[in-house]
């Protein structure tokens, strides 16, 4: 007996549906990623420059580019001239 590819993960999403909540949340985290790394191809930005370009609060940019920089994505440069905050940028941008 063989068996039909794909008929588990078919049976779970009919069984448990995810909520529209939580797929409404993973495309905006998504598009807010997608949103940071456009900006920081402009050069690089400190968490407050990030904030004030894209209008989204900085503890939300924060989070963000936690991940990003947790999956390799982006990497600190320096610190700004106050030592308050670093420098992101795009990994692998020739910078580093």
């Amino acid at each position: 007996m063989e068996a039909e590819k794909g008929k588990t993960a078919r049976y779970l999403k009919e069984k448990h549906p995810v909520p529209r909540t939580v797929t409404e949340h993973l495309k905006y985290f998504t598009r807010t990623k997608k949103s940071i790394l456009n900006t920081l191809k402009e050069g690089d930005m400190t968490v407050p420059q990030i904030a004030e370009k894209l209008k989204i609060p900085t503890e939300e940019v924060m989070f963000q580019l936690m991940s990003l920089l947790k999956y390799g994505l982006v990497t600190t440069g320096e610190i700004d001239d106050m030592d308050e905050y670093f420098y992101y940028q795009i990994k692998g941008d020739g910078k580093n």
